[in-house]
């Protein structure tokens, strides 16, 4: 128990260090932005606690008209980046899925979180605007304790806190609240206490939707054939879709080579970016390994706890839609492996709530057309996974139709 409170210590006391000093000194970048694309990236990556200041003006050979600032009053204009902004005006964005900002003839703001430059004209159609960009970045100073700093050492903090409960256990318990499920028969079954604030409709699965479903696998197993999670999930939709999805639903896509995946962590550590995309071990449903592995994880806790799951393609379809079937659990800490005596994950017993966790996160998509339970016959209500460790469900699978 004393070893396990020190590491727990020791992953804020050595990332904090790592963290917590940065250089005074400013870096200068010049840029040329002109309409030849939507937006235009710069290169620069940016990192918590950096202040940004742009400059810009126009450059020779540009229509008389153009000006960093803009050429009209704000339209509203729904089919430029920045509708509160005028026409023609000087935009960034400080990474790939941000919100537009003004930049105009100059602003300076600081950066809360890891991200990258991208400089852009707030305009709907072609023009021949073109404007000379100087930018200078300013990073916190030694010792100082910035937002940046702050937030990060509360991340390692809520990750050792993570951590710890799943080798020790917690006394805390979720909220929980009642959803539908459709029954093998395709009618609503009894409610459950595992949806925590979902509202789910109740969906009526054809007959054909639910034979497949019924013929489904239980569980998933591993290389020697040991029986393990249980297939609590499925997508319906194909494989661009079903990406789409995922990626909306902030689920990252797990690394497959060890080797390589080590080195990226260690180049996203040296960059001061999240490594989130840890490769996860194989499991097989119809005797083949998981065609993909995905995962959610707070950036200093993915080692050793995660949200992830599993997918397989069916090798069938409903409707000449892809039927993907996947088995979702909870990662909390480690435990000792009853089979090998070596250490391995240990899972949230309720993985019920792992299944929640998916579906709340595809509904806020707005990727899904709609989301129901089924309960299929001889649903798992009791087993132990490949490694030994207990886990509880309600049986039912959810299942998710794409838009």
């Amino acid at each position: 128990m004393k070893d396990i409170r020190t590491i727990a210590r020791l992953l804020v006391v050595v990332g904090c260090t790592l963290f917590a000093s940065g250089q005074t000194s400013p870096s200068e970048y010049s840029f040329t932005i002109s309409d030849s694309q939507v937006w235009t990236d710069t290169g620069v990556d940016l990192s918590p606690g950096q202040t940004l200041t742009l400059t810009a003006e126009t450059k020779s050979g540009s229509d008389p008209k153009c000006n960093p600032g803009g050429f009209s009053e704000a339209t509203g204009d729904s089919k430029i980046p920045l509708t509160a902004a005028s026409m023609g005006a000087l935009i960034a964005r400080t990474s790939e899925k941000s919100e537009a900002r003004l930049v105009g003839t100059g602003t300076s703001f600081k950066i809360d979180s890891a991200g990258h430059l991208f400089l852009g004209i707030n305009e709907n159609a072609p023009s021949q605007c073109s404007f000379a960009v100087v930018l200078s970045i300013t990073k916190a100073q030694n010792g100082a304790s910035t937002p940046a700093t702050r937030d990060l050492k509360q991340q390692l903090s809520s990750a050792a806190s993570v951590w710890l409960n799943g080798q020790i256990g917690s006394s805390s318990s979720g909220t929980t609240t009642s959803s539908n499920a459709v029954a093998g028969n395709g009618n609503a079954a009894p409610a459950s206490s595992s949806s925590a604030g979902l509202k789910v409709p109740e969906v009526i699965l054809d007959r054909d939707l639910r034979q497949d479903l019924d013929s489904l696998p239980r569980r998933v197993h591993d290389h020697a054939g040991n029986l393990g999670d249980m297939v609590n999930f499925v997508i319906i939709g194909n494989e661009d879709r079903m990406k789409a999805a995922l990626d909306a639903a902030d689920w990252h896509l797990a690394d497959v080579d060890s080797k390589e995946a080590g080195l990226k962590a260690i180049m996203n550590t040296y960059e001061k970016k999240d490594y989130l995309e840890m490769p996860m071990s194989h499991l097989y449903l119809w005797d083949r390994m998981q065609d993909f592995g995905y995962e959610q994880a707070q950036a200093f806790s993915v080692v050793a706890s995660r949200h992830h799951f599993r997918l397989w393609k069916a090798p069938f379809a409903w409707n000449n839609e892809t039927v993907y079937v996947g088995a979702a659990t909870h990662d909390i800490g480690f435990e000792k492996d009853v089979r090998t005596g070596k250490l391995t994950h240990k899972i949230d017993p309720n993985v019920d709530d792992e299944r929640s966790n998916l579906a709340q996160g595809l509904e806020k998509s707005g990727k899904a057309k709609s989301i129901t339970y089924y309960l299929p016959p001889n649903p798992v209500e009791e087993a132990k996974n490949a490694s030994g460790g207990g886990y509880h469900s309600d049986g039912r699978l959810l299942v998710v139709f794409l838009k």
